[in-house]
């Protein structure tokens, strides 16, 4: 009779320490065998040289490296994951698979795909009867999930500080912060060192010329960061964001840094990230749809060209520009710049929200539809605690205030100041006053 076994399915928790749903795993009863899917659903969006595919795969292939010297390793398979999991249930005798939550739409239903057809699958069980294969999950990439915080009524927050507050009330230290070792455990793992692996190739795909940069979270980056995020010519970012998105770090031990330096704002830009999380799975037509239904009868532009010159940075807006092309670059944009050339698709261009997060989508290193959905949401107007629709940014002024001696433009724009750059490709007052008539007609 082959091995019983337990899978742990790893997926945006891409680390062997601090991990809820591995720790779990490792202390059950059966030896454990990881695995990790590239699902096919998902890369078959992407292009062929997507640098998170790559960052990824070098995570993982450190990942086996590192199980391989305890004697086990990590299965790596590609395809559609119930298709993998058809194909793993005739291969081995599972009896669980176990895994931390995700909470994105795509998510949850691929999750109950599989839980579904585990419940039909019958495996040899320690008892007479053969029993069912159980999926068992667990909250690991956030502090607080779905309705941990919440009003009193049981209603979800639906704007940022009184969620923040509330988190704060509901915040236990030694209980929220507490740490699940690994690697004490690994002797229950599946002794067996050469599973199914995966090359870039294997997955169509090619290594990416962009790096994600490792994060930094030191005790002087934490204290001035307040002083020093609103400007992007300085580095004052964390560059956390990746690596929190596919879990090369626990989110714990970064609340534990921000609490430790008593820093509010970085404190502060944590908690966003989950109030987002719950807002998609709270309201998961927000994906696709306006929060605010009345913004979905804006009457969009839409106008293909101007988009093409946004994506491209070439609208004539320096600080919009810079922030484009330092995305299409790295992979990377400053969150002042995100917040600028959103509103300026949006308000100046009257384009479609749902066009830019879609190229964000694309493009960003630390992209995370909860995240991404809300912002854009809030820059449109149209979600959650949004900026109000007559708030316009103007793109001028914002170099005034955050790159004023043009460091951050002429980085990333060369040609600047030179005939070869374009011309303004909207006036913005001209622009101002017609997104205010068509915003005012939508939602009145």
């Amino acid at each position: 009779m082959a091995e019983k076994l337990n899978i742990f399915w790893f997926r945006r928790d891409l680390r062997l320490e601090d991990n809820v749903g591995f720790h779990k795993a490792l202390n059950g009863k059966y030896p454990v065998m990881p695995i990790f899917i590239f699902d096919s659903e998902i890369l078959n969006e992407l292009p062929k040289d997507d640098a998170r595919v790559t960052f990824i795969h070098e995570t993982l292939q450190e990942m086996r490296n590192k199980l391989q010297e305890r004697g086990s390793s990590l299965a790596i398979y590609h395809g559609k994951p119930i298709d993998v999991y058809k194909n793993i249930v005739t291969d081995y005798n599972i009896q669980n698979v176990i895994t931390n939550r995700d909470y994105e739409v795509y998510a949850q239903e691929r999750d109950k795909e599989i839980k579904k057809f585990l419940s039909t699958q019958k495996q040899d069980s320690d008892s007479n009867d053969s029993s069912e294969i159980g999926f068992y999950d667990y909250k690991d990439q956030v502090i607080f999930e779905k309705d941990d915080v919440v009003k009193a009524d049981g209603d979800p927050y639906v704007v940022y500080t009184p969620f923040k507050n509330k988190w704060k009330d509901t915040f236990e230290p030694k209980t929220d912060l507490k740490n699940y070792p690994c690697e004490k455990h690994f002797d229950n793992l599946y002794a067996h060192s050469r599973l199914p692996n995966m090359s870039l190739s294997d997955i169509g795909f090619e290594k990416s010329k962009i790096d994600v940069p490792s994060y930094k979270v030191t005790p002087s980056l934490i204290n001035n960061y307040e002083d020093t995020r609103n400007f992007p010519a300085i580095d004052g970012t964390s560059h956390l964001g990746p690596h929190l998105r596919f879990g090369t770090v626990s989110v714990r031990k970064m609340m534990e840094k921000a609490i430790a330096e008593k820093n509010e704002v970085f404190w502060s830009e944590l908690i966003w990230r989950e109030f987002f999380t719950q807002i998609i799975w709270h309201f998961p037509k927000t994906q696709h749809d306006a929060f605010r239904s009345k913004y979905d009868r804006i009457k969009w532009r839409n106008n293909e060209d101007e988009f093409e010159k946004w994506k491209t940075g070439t609208t004539g807006y320096a600080l919009v520009d810079a922030g484009m092309r330092q995305l299409n670059k790295t992979g990377y944009m400053h969150n002042r710049v995100r917040m600028l050339v959103a509103s300026f698709l949006c308000k100046h261009l009257l384009i479609d929200w749902r066009w830019g997060e879609a190229y964000f989508a694309e493009k960003l290193l630390d992209y995370e539809q909860a995240s991404n959905v809300g912002n854009w949401q809030w820059a449109a107007g149209s979600g959650v605690d949004a900026a109000p629709y007559f708030r316009i940014f103007n793109p001028i002024t914002q170099v005034d205030k955050f790159d004023k001696d043009k460091k951050y433009i002429k980085n990333w724009i060369p040609e600047f100041g030179t005939d070869t750059y374009p011309e303004m490709m909207v006036d913005h007052k001209e622009a101002r006053e017609r997104c205010l008539k068509v915003y005012k007609e939508a939602v009145s």
